[in-house]
């Protein structure tokens, strides 16, 4: 048996593909494109979740709006297209992180073109993403980048699914920002967690279907835990020895409810976005020993495999008194710093209330990541699954830059770690000059933006250096 360095992507990692539509028709549906690409394919649209095993590969994929249970077929398709939905919703987040071109929020586009039709979906030229009718020719033309200039500014990358970290590893990143539980949860689980913690009490369809998904597991509970662990365990394997930060489940009550099970443990929300999610769920007496897997899960991970390098992060922590009682449970669990004293842990800045109380939550926590897709919609009163509000601004608002300048100064105030992982450096070029300007610690970026975001880092960098030179 041999064991060398592999070789086939290496060569791939320096290239930067951009898209160039060569022929141009009547737009059929227009809305925002995500991606900066352009693919072809036959539509399929889906008007229920239910009708996602008849999706083929390679097919346009068009729907009202996805979410979490829809991401087994997003991987397979050529590009996305929804009626509803902003810059930052499901269908736009998880489009980027697969590599797919999106176009949200069109109003119409499950009217507008029908199952078979050949379409284009080009979202190459910015901020509008158009779909055309046919297979238009597009070219692209590789923009080689021999020498990736080192930057001060530490660039990370956005994960979802665990096998995307090794189809992006190749990239110029020193780690990961964001690597979220969710992917794994609905890929490789699809199982809510108090349903196989209570799994001898159910009966009928979901015991059976349990059942088939946990063959081999008598214990339900250790099934949850082991594929957690494989799962955040191939991320941490992939960009070892960089930090590797996962971020605690962040479901939202709907999300949770599309699970096996998930109905007989979920509330019914009106407004699931500001509901039961993040911090909340994890000390409630409902959710604590569901939480506790997690908890086991990273713990196993860092204490039995050995990847230190995977470091947890509490989403949407409301208040200071809300992260002390999550804190506490982790080290009830066997996180803390008393039995592993290398690990640190984080805490999502996504709410106002973590910029106007940084310090005290500063006082708990190792540093924080900036999530600017939820602390801008809290910040403008936004929602940002509706494309309703993306006239009214994003990232780039006054309002939201004064948030993020005041924690990034008081978490350098304090030395502790402060990094952002939102949307907006991989959207905005000018966003991601005034994290720099800031200081920033971190920027944690979607693949197809690692490569043109760092040689601008560096054009800013550079200019700042000389800036700094002539005074």
């Amino acid at each position: 048996m041999q064991a060398r360095p592999e070789t086939v992507h290496t060569s791939s990692k320096n290239v930067y593909k951009e898209y160039i539509l060569k022929t141009e028709k009547m737009p059929v549906v227009t809305g925002m494109g995500v991606g900066m690409k352009i693919a072809s394919g036959k539509v399929h649209v889906i008007p229920n979740p239910k009708d996602m095993a008849k999706f083929k590969k390679g097919e346009v994929l068009v729907g009202e709006i996805t979410d979490p249970d829809w991401e087994p077929v997003m991987k397979l398709a050529a590009a996305v297209v929804t009626d509803k939905g902003g810059r930052t919703s499901h269908a736009a987040i998880v489009a980027r992180e697969f590599g797919i071109p999106a176009i949200v929020g069109t109003g119409e586009a499950t009217k507008k073109v029908k199952t078979g039709q050949v379409v284009t979906v080009d979202c190459s030229s910015g901020d509008e993403g158009v779909v055309y009718r046919g297979a238009l020719k597009f070219e692209v033309r590789e923009r080689r980048f021999d020498h990736i200039p080192e930057t001060k500014t530490k660039v990370m990358i956005n994960i979802g699914a665990p096998e995307e970290a090794f189809k992006n590893v190749y990239l110029p990143v020193k780690g990961v920002g964001l690597g979220r539980l969710e992917f794994i949860i609905n890929s490789y689980i699809k199982i809510h967690p108090n349903a196989l913690i209570h799994y001898k009490s159910l009966k009928g369809k979901i015991k059976a279907e349990i059942d088939a998904l946990t063959q081999g597991y008598a214990d339900k509970k250790q099934y949850y835990v082991d594929k957690l662990t494989e799962g955040i365990a191939k991320i941490g394997a992939a960009f070892w020895p960089h930090e590797v930060i996962i971020r605690f489940s962040d479901f939202k009550t709907s999300e949770y409810r599309q699970l096996v099970g998930g109905e007989l443990y979920e509330p019914v929300e009106q407004n699931p976005m500001l509901g039961w999610r993040g911090a909340s769920r994890y000390y409630d007496i409902r959710f604590k020993e569901a939480f506790g897997l997690e908890c086991l899960a990273i713990k196993k991970v860092r204490d039995e495999i050995g990847l230190k390098n995977v470091t947890p992060m509490v989403p949407f922590c409301r208040t200071p008194e809300e992260g002390r009682k999550v804190v506490a449970l982790m080290k009830d669990f066997g996180l803390s710093k008393e039995q592993d004293p290398k690990l640190r842990v984080y805490v999502m800045c996504e709410i106002p209330s973590n910029v106007l109380r940084a310090d005290e939550f500063l006082d708990m926590f190792d540093g924080m990541s900036i999530g600017s897709n939820d602390l801008t919609q809290l910040i403008l009163g936004l929602d940002r699954d509706s494309g309703i509000g993306a006239a009214i601004g994003n990232e780039n608002d006054s309002a939201v830059k004064q948030m993020i300048e005041t924690v990034i100064k008081k978490c350098r105030d304090r030395g502790k770690y402060v990094a952002i992982c939102g949307q907006a450096p991989s959207d905005y070029p000018q966003f991601t000059k005034f994290l720099i300007e800031q200081g920033i610690d971190s920027i944690s970026l979607n693949p197809d933006a690692v490569i043109p975001t760092i040689m601008e880092i560096k054009k800013v960098e550079d200019a700042l250096q000389e800036k700094s030179r002539s005074f």
